[in-house]
């Protein structure tokens, strides 16, 4: 199999493919030397060249770069042609992830990416139809959110009669994680991709569900958590695919949301600048850039619509750590929390047959306790 690595020498492509030349490797049948390679493709040549130096020194199967840049319509074609299966990891989503599964279903190529945006997941699971009818596998959001979210949702789901409300949950600048440096820029001090998704899916409108329809709304909103054990919290919607792919997948009769669980202070700085780019003051990249390196103006009116709050920025740790680093939420130091998080999954009391789950709340854990749920002592 030649597997085609696009955006492979980016920090999630360089995750993503390393895991991808053992799949390759592993794969079953009597394959002649020679018949599996990975070709890391990136617009940056010499960036892609570094990756499949690193990425060679150690996998199981022959790794060479190319330059792609997947805006160019016919250099994209031409790399597709010659690959079995694509691995797309090519942000932000919504800008991208479109037009390359359109592109590998035209060539024939088995598609396989980690979308995180929701706007894209929806335009691309229409061309489910097409890519049948082209032969062509293709499977989107297959990174930790989304991806292992699902995986969670759908496990704890099982244990449940009756499913009502689902959220999906990461941490931001709280938990044992807090003090990570996760920066906002790319090696080449350019805004990353990750910090422009993030702007996208924290302004406009974004997808969740309510009373078991698919609807938009302002993002940022509160939602409260009332866990098991008495232990509750605040959470702040944001945009991500969770609630497009579990409404489809699960059917929950309630509500459906992805959480980031922050601090107020940060969630009022996110809030001003959702509101300057709603009015077009600031672009998703201006954004970005903006909460890297926080402006006094901003701080003052973030620290109005906190009050008791610091009149503090979020520092460039406050950013998302990478979506292929985190299986899930870890749990705030606040007592307040869970001591386990993750998923959270709340759900009708079961019947009497059921009463040893206890409470009419279950949750998930972490992937150390895929699909845990807390019974009542």
């Amino acid at each position: 199999m030649r597997l085609l690595a696009l955006g492979g020498a980016g920090a999630m492509g360089r995750v993503s493919t390393r895991v991808a030349a053992r799949v390759v490797a592993d794969l079953p049948g009597n394959v002649p030397p020679g018949a599996h390679e990975v070709v890391i493709a990136d617009r940056d040549l010499a960036a892609a060249r570094r990756a499949a130096a690193a990425l060679a020194a150690a996998s199981p199967v022959p790794v060479r770069a190319a330059r792609v840049d997947v805006t160019d319509g016919r250099e994209l074609h031409a790399a597709l042609v010659d690959a079995d299966a694509v691995l797309n990891t090519v942000g932000p989503y919504y800008r991208h992830g479109r037009d390359v599964l359109r592109a590998a279903i035209r060539t024939g190529t088995h598609y396989l990416d980690i979308c995180d945006d929701w706007e894209p997941t929806l335009a691309m699971l229409e061309l489910g139809a097409e890519a049948r009818a082209a032969g062509v596998r293709a499977v989107i959001g297959m990174g930790a959110s989304p991806g292992i979210s699902n995986l969670l949702a759908a496990r704890a789901a099982a244990r449940l009669d009756t499913l009502t409300d689902v959220h999906t949950a990461w941490p931001v600048d709280v938990g044992p994680e807090a003090g990570a440096d996760t920066s906002l820029r790319d090696p080449d001090g350019a805004v990353s991709a990750a910090a422009v998704h993030w702007m996208q899916q924290i302004s406009g409108t974004v997808a969740t569900v309510e009373g078991g329809r698919l609807v938009r709304r302002r993002p940022l909103r509160p939602v409260t958590l009332d866990l098991p054990g008495g232990r509750h919290g605040t959470a702040y919607t944001v945009g991500h695919p969770e609630p497009v792919t579990l409404h489809r997948s699960l059917r929950p009769g309630g509500d459906a949301a992805s959480l980031m669980v922050l601090t107020t202070g940060t969630a009022a700085y996110l809030d001003v600048l959702r509101e300057d780019i709603d009015s077009g003051r600031l672009t998703n990249e201006s954004a970005a850039a903006d909460l890297d390196r926080p402006t006094v103006r901003r701080t003052l009116r973030a620290a109005a619509r906190a009050p008791g709050c610091a009149a503090r920025a979020p520092s460039r740790r406050s950013s998302p750590p990478p979506p292929v680093r985190g299986t899930g939420a870890r749990p705030p130091s606040s007592p307040t929390w869970p001591g386990r998080t993750g998923c959270w999954r709340t759900c009708r009391r079961p019947p009497a047959s059921r009463r040893a789950w206890g409470s009419p709340s279950c949750w998930t854990g972490r992937c150390g306790r895929l699909g845990s749920t807390r019974r009542r002592r």
